[in-house]
């Protein structure tokens, strides 16, 4: 993996960049659409194509894992041919879902043991069998074996937990070396900075990853409830430390406001549900804000769904249309409100890389957060 620092903002830390995987070229700042089982939920790979157009997307380890199992891979040569998908793709560990397991699972030094949420098997994730797992999964970019920790989070075991994760990724730097790769491309290793919202502990973990010496690196452990303002203190202290020749990976993260705002601090890389979860429940992001499309008010809105008519399938579909396979429960509602969303993320991450080269992200920046967090 190759990265190029290509512009920076002058009015703050936005970045555009280029990361060259074997799988194609990512232009930064980026969204990758979530695939958590090998699908873009309710979205063909046609579409997730041709429509939505992202340069990468992300798979999910713990699932993956568990189904449809590492052997299954394997045999179809790794996840982009089992899901018939050419571009990069990269995995996280699994950390996350073990965190959300909080009532199944065990966490020691060794590992962690986690009960099955599809049959009640159990398992156990250490930092080595995490990396063969993604060895065999075959993503481009792979995650580190790291405990996400909840928030609130107590000072004293924020600190425990992080300190492991480091030692975690020492075990995953060790074994990696160890375990050849599976398919004919490379894969790039991103370490993953802890330390819940207490500086210090940020600014340690920040300065532990950097000094790992990995392709890119990652920030874990916010977007798990803390108020919007502490997030964006952490990731301004840990984009200070993290080396800026390096892709940063902002993990889960986020709303629309919340994306722009990480962007200004210096993050090149997102993922997250909403834009397909929120897509389900019939909550549609635009360039003039959030529509809920089930109101009534939209009715008899022939227009398309965004004012500006910037997205992928709004001059096909009107609100009101849209409304409609809503109210009559037609699933044809769902996935077209996931294409505009996820068509939305992508818009507004292409925007930003515009503005940030034209030297225009600033003013622009602040002009869309208060557009984009009015409900219409």
């Amino acid at each position: 993996m190759k990265f190029d620092l290509l512009h920076t903002d002058p009015q703050s830390q936005a970045r555009a960049g280029q990361i060259v995987t074997d799988h194609g070229i990512i232009e930064t700042p980026i969204f990758m659409p979530v695939g958590t089982v090998a699908s873009v939920k309710g979205v063909h790979q046609r579409e997730l194509k041709n429509d939505i157009n992202p340069d990468i997307i992300l798979g999910n380890t713990y699932h993956l894992y568990l189904r449809p199992q590492t052997p299954i891979l394997e045999q179809a040569g790794g996840l982009h041919k089992f899901m018939n998908w050419d571009r990069p793709i990269l995995t996280d560990s699994g950390g996350y879902q073990v965190y959300s397991l909080s009532a199944n699972r065990k966490i020691k030094e060794e590992g962690v043991k986690f009960k099955s949420h599809i049959d009640g098997s159990y398992h156990f994730f250490t930092p080595e069998n995490v990396m063969e797992i993604q060895r065999s999964i075959g993503a481009d970019i792979i995650m580190a074996f790291d405990e996400c920790t909840p928030y609130p989070c107590d000072y004293r075991y924020a600190k425990r937990s992080m300190h492991m994760t480091h030692r975690w990724l020492d075990r995953c730097i060790a074994h990696l070396d160890k375990v050849p790769l599976k398919y004919d491309y490379q894969q790039t290793l991103f370490p993953i900075v802890q330390g819940s919202t207490y500086k210090d502990l940020r600014q340690e973990s920040a300065e532990y990853i950097a000094n790992a010496g990995a392709l890119g690196n990652a920030i874990g452990g916010l977007s798990v409830g803390e108020p919007a303002e502490e997030m964006y203190a952490m990731t301004d202290v840990v984009c200070a430390i993290l080396p800026k020749d390096k892709p940063r990976y902002l993990m889960g993260v986020g709303t629309p406001v919340n994306i722009l705002e990480n962007i200004a601090l210096g993050i090149d890389m997102f993922d997250c549900v909403m834009p397909t979860r929120n897509a389900r429940n019939g909550m549609l992001f635009t360039s003039e804000g959030i529509i809920n499309i089930k109101n009534k008010k939209w009715e008899d809105d022939f227009s398309p769904v965004d004012p500006m008519g910037i997205t992928f399938v709004d001059t096909e579909y009107s609100k009101a249309y849209l409304r409609h396979l809503f109210a009559a429960n037609e699933y044809l509602g769902k996935q077209i409100a996931t294409i505009h969303n996820l068509g939305f993320y992508l818009w507004l991450v292409r925007e930003a890389r515009k503005q940030i080269i034209a030297g225009t992200f600033r003013p622009w920046k602040e002009v869309m957060v208060q557009k984009l967090s009015h409900r219409l």
